[in-house]
Formats: C-alpha cells, structure tokens, sequence
C-alpha cells in the first residue's frame, strides 16, 4: 500500500494539488458546496492512480482542489461505499492521500436516517460519537503499523473544538443542529423495523452506510474530524414506509444549504 500511495500523491502533486489544509468529503446527494469553492484543479477518479472508481450514480466522482473561505482545500465529490464491493482499505484509500498531500483537518458529510425520533428529515446532526457495524475495520490489515499506531485511540474520534465551533455557527445562523450518534453498517439495503429497535437500545440517534471507516483511517492519521449528517428520513418501526430512493436524495438536496454555511463558515475560523 506504500508503494501505491506515493504513486497516487505524486501524480496528485504533479497535477497542482498543492498543501491543502482541510479535505471534505461529500456524502450522497451533496454537492452543492462545490459552488463554494473557487476550483483550481480537479481529476475524475478514475484518471487517478491506484484509486476507486465510484459506481453510484448520484456520486460524481471527482477529487477537486481549490479556494474556500480563505483556505485550500481538497474535495471528494462521491465517497466509496463497502456495499460497492470494495474493501475497507479501498473505501479509505482516499483519506490516506489526502493526508499526505498536507490536510490536518477532515470534515465529513454523510446522508442518514433518523433513528432518534426528536430529529426530523431536512434537519441536520452533529456527530458526536459513533458505532461501527460495518463488520471489520479498515485499520486490521498486515503492516498497518507502518502507517500510523496500530491500536488507534478512539476515545474521541471527533474533535470537540471544532464541534463546539459547528454549534456556535449553527446557533449564529438559526440552523437546527442536533447532536448524537451516528451507526454505521454495510447496506445497502435499509433497515428491518426489528433492526431499527435493536440500533435505538444499541444508542443509536442516525444510521447510514459510510463515515466511520474514514473517520477511523482519520484518527489513524492524527488527523482532527468532524461530521454532519444530513437527515433524510425517520425510522420510525411503528409506521415504516417502503423508502423511495429518489426522496431521501431530494430531502438531502433541501437540507443541504444549512450543512453548506456550516462548513463554509467553519473552514474559516480553522
């Protein structure tokens, strides 16, 4: 994997992508914040050595370099999903190069059920914690140790700095912003009534099928992380409703302003 990730940085490199600060990666049906940023250099995926090819069709597949809010910053348009068929180590692949062209900070979104039923769809929720039902993690592979501490601490995977900015900013704005806790598991299919319960007594507030892999390679890294997820529905057992696909991308491109001026007005004061 050494091998491949100095392939893929210098490549990076040579195609301008210069010393970012922050890296962003942008969950399904999120993209508006790339009007945000002033681009200097992007690079579809799959021109990327070493690199996953996204196969979702709402996930653009672009790594895009450029200005925002008075910082360089480097953007994942479309994440890689382990229920895509990729390896944990694939799924985080890019959270590895972009902590070696120079981030210091990763900033998460994601689209995700509301399992707490005091949260609504359109609102937005801070992540203060998380579950990892994924199965394995993308840190248990051999020579790992060469990488980074091979039991990373995850005592406080988010940073508590940054997520009391995110609340002073959500506050400033009237932007509802919960917080809680975020279940991540494979997918993709979505939950049984039964699996929504058992995730509510596990301590579950929002679930969806990303984010805590990267967040996980991020802390391996030393990196600082936060993540909002957008949600997009509510997992109610007692009166679920087949779930269009189609909805929960729409209600992410509804809530997706608020999530925006959050990470626009943070990135600011990094």
């Amino acid at each position: 994997m050494i091998k491949f990730i100095e392939e893929t940085t210098s490549y990076l490199k040579d195609k301008g992508f210069d010393n970012p600060e922050v890296g962003i990666i942008l969950g399904t049906g999120l993209g508006q914040l790339i009007n945000e940023i002033e681009i200097l250099k992007e690079v579809s995926y799959n021109h990327i050595p070493n690199f996953p090819t996204a196969t979702v069709e709402f996930h653009k597949g672009k790594l895009i370099y450029g200005n925002m809010a008075g910082k360089k910053v480097i953007v994942m348009q479309g994440r890689f999903h382990l229920y895509e068929g990729y390896s944990l180590q694939d799924v985080t692949y890019p959270v590895r190069i972009m902590e070696k062209l120079g981030i210091k900070t990763l900033l998460v979104s994601n689209a995700s059920g509301a399992i707490n039923l005091n949260f609504k769809k359109g609102e937005l929720m801070l992540i203060e914690d998380h579950i990892n039902l994924q199965g394995s993690s993308p840190i248990a592979f051999k020579g790992v140790e060469l990488l980074g501490e091979r039991f990373t601490d995850m005592s406080a995977p988010y940073d508590s700095n940054i997520n009391s900015e995110f609340k002073k900013i959500a506050k400033n704005n009237n932007i509802k912003l919960h917080e809680g806790v975020y279940v991540s598991v494979v997918g993709p299919q979505l939950e049984t009534r039964a699996e929504y319960r058992m995730l509510k007594i596990m301590g579950a507030d929002a679930v969806g099928m990303s984010t805590v892999p990267e967040v996980i390679v991020a802390k391996h890294l030393n990196l600082k992380v936060a993540a909002v997820s957008v949600l997009t529905d509510e997992c109610d057992p007692d009166n679920l409703k087949p779930v269009d696909i189609s909805e929960i991308i729409a209600m992410a491109g509804k809530a997706e302003p608020n999530m925006v001026s959050l990470f626009k007005e943070l990135i600011k004061t990094l």
